[in-house]
């Protein structure tokens, strides 16, 4: 079952990258790449609203026995009469039978001012939901979006023209249900992106998208044993995988409140609000929100929460000591020191332990340096390990991320451990190695999730340390520090090795007799 359903990702996202690939080959030398992914992504959104919206209103008219009824076919004067009313306070936004995608592409051929049309489109879908509750969540959603841009072209026929050729690419792309879908088509048409943009990108890329194989890991991890949590929160959400995964992990209705983030970059921002959309979470069912979560977080109110996932930015600069307020922070105030101005890493570990539920489990992808590094590091490492936070800490293989190819960690954190010890668990072999970069299969995934539920002591793999072993060992928390590395080299018997000398050496021996007598008798 698990190599049918992996035979049937694959399948799904080789046809999304052909498609693609062959948007970016008919406008290729016109919109540099990391640009191009804006105009693909923002598209690839608008046609989904566009679709979910028609199958929204095409479902109910059918239900009530008008068959031959479809939205696309509507004037805009029934559709406001008719279907506007309530329609925003349920699906958040509004569209127009003549601004749908299907309709907009139908026309785009003949249409001198596709450009501007398409521009005004957005602005009308944003419009929609104002003075509405959705309104936070619906505006500056096409932002990263502009269809009027001198990066696609000098002229308005060049811009058309381009436009156009997006269009009928996204168009071409066979989805069915975006959320039925094996793949997060849109999680994997972003990862795509970045990995053939990667030196347009440049570090930014993949700061900001956490590979779907490790969100499935971490959402995993949070969630095992659990029949239902109260609501998840990812403090530097990026383009929103990391909470989706948690949706693919559990029923709609077991995730109680619902989906809570914050990211810093605008562009990261918008995609993961349309994200949430493309993946049919309701605009009541998520709060995501735009800001410097260290130090202006939005979620205090929402807290706590049962499952917290993060992939925060590794060894990010903050103002730490710089801000003396900084020290009085209920978030960081317990642990005696703030995180470095230069390495802020722990500063999100800290956020996240604030906001985590008695009986919630957070998982922090970490650079590992945190583990060992001294100074306040070690300071406030110790002052998690005392007060027995840190359930597990998984290391992972290298080459899992876009932009480098550190083996990061996994740390778990949580707030009601059985009892004093940490696991750790050394997952450096637990890959698959794809042409770019490595990958966690569905049953590498399931083997470190087994091991972190059953926590057996396992010779090169895994093994539970006291904390009087980790206070012995100036709170180094590397997994190499408790988790011996097999010794892969050959092993070598000295006795097996001695016998088989000293037969060579009686066969050397024999071989010179007979060299010598065979020299007499020539002589």
């Amino acid at each position: 079952m698990t190599n049918n359903r992996e035979s049937q990702e694959t399948v799904q996202r080789q046809e999304l990258h052909r498609k693609i690939w062959a948007i970016a080959d008919n406008v290729r030398g016109a919109v540099d790449g990391w640009d191009f992914k804006q105009y693909v992504l923002g598209i690839l959104f608008y046609r989904f609203i566009s679709e979910n919206m028609t199958e929204f209103f095409n479902s109910a008219e059918h239900e009530a026995g008008d068959d031959d009824f479809d939205y696309t076919e509507l004037s805009d004067e029934e559709a406001r009469e008719d279907f506007e009313p309530g329609t925003i306070e349920d699906k958040g936004f509004f569209i127009l039978p003549s601004q749908l995608f299907a309709n907009v592409l139908k026309a785009s051929k003949n249409n001198e001012n596709l450009n501007t049309d398409l521009a005004n489109i957005f602005k009308s879908i944003e419009k929609s939901a104002e003075g509405h509750p959705s309104e936070d969540n619906i505006n500056g959603l096409f932002a990263d979006i502009d269809t009027t841009s001198n990066r696609l072209g000098g002229t308005v026929k060049e811009k058309n023209d381009r436009l156009r050729k997006i269009l009928q690419g996204i168009a071409n792309i066979q989805f069915d249900n975006f959320q039925d879908n094996d793949i997060d088509a849109f999680g994997d048409a972003y990862e795509y992106l970045i990995s053939n943009y990667a030196s347009n990108a440049g570090k930014s890329g993949g700061e900001f998208f956490t590979p779907q194989t490790v969100s499935k890991l971490l959402a995993r991890i949070v969630t095992d044993g659990k029949t239902e949590i109260n609501k998840v929160y990812d403090p530097t959400c990026g383009s929103g995988s990391l909470l989706l995964q948690m949706k693919k992990q559990f029923d709609d209705h077991v995730i109680k409140e619902g989906f809570f983030g914050q990211e810093i970059n605008m562009t990261n921002y918008n995609m993961a609000r349309m994200n949430m959309f493309l993946h049919d979470v309701n605009y009541s069912d998520f709060s995501i929100k735009r800001g410097d979560t260290l130090l202006h977080p939005m979620h205090e109110n929402d807290k706590p929460f049962d499952a917290i996932v993060s992939n925060p930015p590794y060894s990010q600069k903050w103002p730490g000591n710089n801000d003396p307020t900084l020290i009085n922070d209920p978030r960081f105030a317990p642990a005696g020191k703030l995180a470095p101005k230069n390495y802020a890493d722990y500063a999100f570990i800290l956020h996240c332990l604030s906001y985590l539920s008695s009986q919630g489990l957070a998982a922090i992808v970490c650079f590992p340096g945190i583990f060992y590094r001294k100074g306040a590091e070690k300071t406030i490492r110790q002052y998690l390990v005392d007060n027995n936070f840190i359930d597990c800490v998984i290391a992972l293989p290298e080459n899992l991320f876009f932009g480098t190819t550190i083996a990061t960690c996994i740390m778990v954190l949580s707030k009601h451990k059985k009892d004093n010890t940490t696991l750790f668990i050394d997952a450096s072999k637990e890959f698959q190695k794809e042409t770019n970069n490595n990958i966690l299969n569905n049953d590498n995934i399931t083997h470190i999730v087994q091991e972190f539920r059953e926590r057996k002591d396992i010779d090169y793999f895994a093994k539970n340390i006291s904390h009087d072993e980790i206070a012995k060992n100036d709170y180094n928390m590397s997994v190499s520090t408790y988790v011996e590395k097999e010794d892969t080299r050959e092993k070598i018997d000295i006795d097996v090795l001695n016998k088989q000398i000293d037969q060579t050496v009686k066969k050397i021996d024999q071989l010179r007799a007979d060299i010598n007598k065979i020299v007499k008798e020539l002589l």
